[in-house]
């Protein structure tokens, strides 16, 4: 760049664009009034499309968050870019020719131009290595897992010659310096100058969904590399490991088409599937897959009810295989989509499937799909001897931990009865223990938080959820009135409740329930509270409660503290039940007598709170 781009080319090349493009390589949009597209936000996590692209305005908004603007206002915001950047890359994508005027360039403009150039640069250097007499062994390692210089040119493969400075001294004569090439990820700098950063290895470029090169992986070839078996770009500018998806340049339209993406481990994994049809196929770039990869994929996905998206993950049946099987189980509730688990007969993935048995093979395994909860629960009780009542009782506890992570209220007690059933127990009694382990995993979570102390900031309040409006109304109720607080009460309704910060603040009322009056219990609470939740604690502080006078609260008070009592009450009897249940009556009539007559304490105890409530 050699100054600032003309007024007159700025407003050229917007009037020029079509904003749907450009934010569609980013977000499904679908549509929606006249004139007008819907999707995703991709500035926020939402499920229902609150994200709305104007075509013939130019322009976008976001109902959700506020977000809104032009199309270089949505390529500077999602991509980091400077206003000149946004520019130059709208003009890239339209093929319009800039037209710079002297004067200073903007800060920092040029600096990721340079860095995309040099990778570009680079991608062409390395695929022409890869036909050398040198590449032999990488041509050998492609032939072998069944790519031909078909499938090694779609995805542009290629080599990086074994010396010290081949790329260095290449991109030198193209006018790169070695500052430019360490920024770049490119090279290493060393006293001598640099050296290359890959070196005697497989080169695969990595692009956006721009489809510009933003960084590499190289796969070792030779035996005297101390290097790992696969080494990747560094995060730079432009390269952002946990926001890269190889392969999302050519499987994010199929994506957004079909609703669906499959999820490998590796480069050659993704080489094989598109090749067998399968061109949904993306995979992380050396770091486990998390949520900034979940946001890119939902928005890619959409959010429509009546046709959910699938997304399937493949995994090694190594350890570390099972590892990231047990991650993915733990963030399926995150996307908008079902989850899935693909595994490849004898354990074979993706990549040795197709070389071995052919591209139809690779396509059954994928269609041979099972639901990622499946896959895990069926992990977890293998270890157990099903044989023995002791096993699948030990079984159960160990399913239960996972059942209690299935936030979907419809779906945890299906998948209960589902589990009970494979191991040949009483759905109920599986379900108990699933709720004791959602209590124990929520007392947990208060007693790490207690001892950590850290600040917590309220997470968004959602008025249609009735479980949190109640807790709401109880954390009120105890806040602005004048009730009598049973400390021990407070502090074994505290678990029950869903909403990890009325957790929080309900363990600080029982600690500081002897406060003589409502406004002392209010200011003891702050004090002793996260200081991210005091905006939180002072809005249930003055929240409207249906009462005209202070008789009328503590009325009210009474009632809601009432019915948070039953409930507590429901669990324990439960809990009782079922260890009634287990218990052998011709040898523990004395723990069953006892149980018993707590029962009976705990109905009378019921029926009192009922009154109350």
């Amino acid at each position: 760049m050699s100054g600032r781009i003309s007024s007159r080319d700025i407003e050229e090349i917007k009037s020029r664009a079509n904003i749907a493009d450009v934010v569609g390589e980013y977000v499904n949009l679908r549509p929606a009034s006249v004139g007008s597209l819907k999707g995703l936000c991709p500035f926020h996590d939402e499920k229902s499309p609150s994200f709305n692209v104007r075509p013939a305005q130019g322009f976008y908004h976001c109902f959700g968050c506020g977000e809104g603007g032009d199309v270089f206002k949505f390529l500077q915001q999602l991509e980091k870019l400077s206003f000149s950047e946004a520019v130059e890359r709208v003009a890239q994508k339209i093929g319009f020719q800039i037209t710079y005027e002297a004067g200073a360039p903007s800060v920092d403009s040029g600096v990721k131009a340079r860095v995309l150039e040099a990778n570009s640069l680079a991608a062409e250097f390395y695929q022409t290595q890869l036909y050398t007499d040198e590449a032999i062994p990488a041509r050998d390692f492609l032939k072998g897992r069944g790519f031909d210089k078909s499938a090694a040119q779609h995805f542009a493969v290629g080599y990086a010659p074994k010396g010290w400075s081949n790329l260095v001294e290449y991109l030198a004569g193209k006018g790169f310096s070695i500052a430019e090439l360490v920024t770049a990820g490119l090279a290493t700098k060393s006293d001598r100058g640099g050296y290359d950063k890959f070196r005697g290895r497989l080169i695969w470029p990595i692009r956006d969904t721009s489809n510009q090169v933003i960084g590499f992986g190289a796969r070792k070839l030779y035996e005297d590399d101390q290097g790992p078996k696969y080494l990747n770009t560094s995060d730079t500018l432009v390269y952002h490991k946990s926001q890269v998806l190889y392969g999302l340049d050519l499987a994010k339209k199929e994506i957004a088409k079909t609703k669906s993406v499959v999820v490998v481990e590796g480069y050659t994994d993704v080489m094989a599937c598109h090749l067998a049809g399968i061109t949904t196929a993306v995979a992380t770039c050396g770091t486990a897959f998390g949520d900034e990869h979940i946001r890119i994929l939902n928005r890619l996905l959409g959010s429509n009810q009546d046709s959910p998206a699938e997304v399937v993950f493949t995994f090694d049946p190594d350890a570390a295989g099972q590892k990231a099987a047990m991650r993915a189980f733990n963030d399926s509730h995150k996307f908008h989509a079902q989850t899935y688990v693909a595994i490849g007969p004898d354990g074979l993935d993706p990549c040795d499937l197709r070389s071995q048995r052919g591209d139809a093979a690779v396509v059954a395994m994928i269609s041979a799909k099972r639901p990622i909860f499946e896959f895990a629960i069926r992990q977890k009780i293998a270890n157990f001897d099903l044989a023995s009542l002791e096993g699948r009782i030990m079984a159960a506890r160990s399913a239960a931990a996972l059942l209690a992570q299935v936030s979907d209220p419809a779906l945890r007690p299906a998948y209960t009865r589902q589990v009970a059933g494979w191991l040949n127990l009483e759905a109920g009694e599986l379900a108990q223990m699933v709720d004791n382990s959602v209590r124990g995993q929520r007392a947990d979570i208060l007693q790490q938080m207690s001892s950590a102390n850290p600040a917590t900031p309220a997470t968004k309040y959602n008025p249609n959820d009735p479980l949190l409006r109640f807790e709401r109304t109880l954390l009120a109720v105890l806040l602005q009135s004048q009730t009598q607080r049973d400390a021990s009460l407070l502090s074994e309704l505290v678990p029950t409740l869903v909403s990890e910060e009325h957790r929080q603040i309900l363990s600080a009322i029982a600690t500081n329930s002897d406060s003589s009056s409502a406004a002392d219990l209010a200011n003891r609470v702050l004090v002793a509270a996260n200081p991210g939740l005091h905006s939180l604690i002072r809005e249930l502080t003055i929240l409207p409660l249906p009462a005209s006078n202070e008789e009328e609260l503590l009325r009210f008070a009474q009632g809601v503290i009432g019915k948070a009592l039953v409930g507590l009450i429901d669990l324990q009897k439960r809990e009782l039940l079922a260890q009634l249940r287990r218990l052998d009556a011709n040898t523990e009539s004395e723990r069953i007598g006892q149980i018993q007559r707590e029962l009976v304490a705990l109905e009378q105890r019921r029926r009192a709170a009922q009154g109350q409530a």
